[in-house]
């Protein structure tokens, strides 16, 4: 079990179905639906949501507002090539298959942003705490971790033909293992219990709200972004080759690149070292 996984973006061509045996029959998946219940794919239990999207959209079964829910994810993605680990019905993890045009490549950080700020919308309305976007799209409350995202593109040619945001977040658990002491879950933090599907239900709506407004004033995500950045103004750690240095976090700039008063930073080219 683990925090919840956490990336900025890939892009691949396709993705081979990996778990054919469940595979819901192709009469289940009809593009022509729109509302969230119909276009809700529950699974008991699946490698990745991401996986399992990305051979959907491969088999030409995927829709723009596809949902895929699994139960229990027992090889989910995460940053860095990392998993991420849940105990079964315990945690949301899902992927919702986009089709984002008009956006297109160099908009991908700015798209991550809006989901981002998309979860941190629908998080604020269980609990009004110190909720923060921490680059390049974790989500913490106070200094723990309670979800992130992984979103992996489909790129034809120069198109960026589909986008799966992977969200995952830590709903009812009540214990962390100690390798993993920055984690946190929704229960924890509010003492309420959650449904992943009403979960997914409130947060697709938000999602398609903040991707809307990305289409009209890009601008305003970045803003909203770095009006919830996480240690903005404080020292932080990273790690650069192997070695450790501190320097005050300044801002994001578009490209989503960490500006901090000793340079600006490209995603993979540092990474984020949460101390204490």
């Amino acid at each position: 079990m683990q925090g919840a996984a956490s990336s900025y973006q890939r892009n691949t061509t396709f993705a081979l179905p990996k778990n054919s045996n469940l595979l819901p029959d192709h009469g289940k998946e009809n593009p022509a639906r729109t509302t969230f219940d119909n276009q809700l794919i529950e699974l008991e239990s699946v490698d990745s949501t991401n996986n399992y999207a990305m051979a959907r959209i491969h088999e030409g079964l995927a829709s723009d507002g596809m949902v895929y829910l699994a139960r229990h994810q027992w090889a989910g993605k995460g940053q860095r090539g990392k998993s991420w680990l849940s105990e079964p019905g315990q945690s949301l993890m899902m992927s919702l298959v986009i089709e984002p045009f008009p956006l297109n490549l160099t908009q991908q950080f700015q798209f991550s942003a809006a989901i981002a700020l998309a979860i941190l919308d629908l998080v604020k309305g269980f609990q009004t705490g110190n909720w923060k976007i921490k680059w390049p799209n974790d989500i913490y409350w106070s200094d723990r971790k309670a979800g992130g995202l992984l979103i992996e593109s489909v790129v034809t040619g120069q198109s960026w033909s589909w986008a799966v945001v992977g969200i995952g977040m830590n709903l009812n658990q009540s214990y962390f293992p100690g390798d993993i002491p920055h984690a946190i879950s929704l229960t924890q933090i509010t003492g309420a219990q959650y449904e992943p599907v009403a979960i997914a239900r409130e947060l697709v709506p938000r999602i398609r709200k903040q991707i809307s407004i990305l289409y009209k004033t890009p601008d305003q995500i970045l803003v909203g972004l770095n009006d919830s950045l996480y240690k903005k103004d404080k020292v932080i750690t990273l790690r650069k080759n192997d070695e450790l240095f501190v320097s005050v976090l300044k801002t994001v700039d578009s490209n989503g690149s960490l500006v901090t008063e000793d340079g600006i930073f490209k995603l993979g080219e540092v990474e984020w070292v949460v101390r204490g």
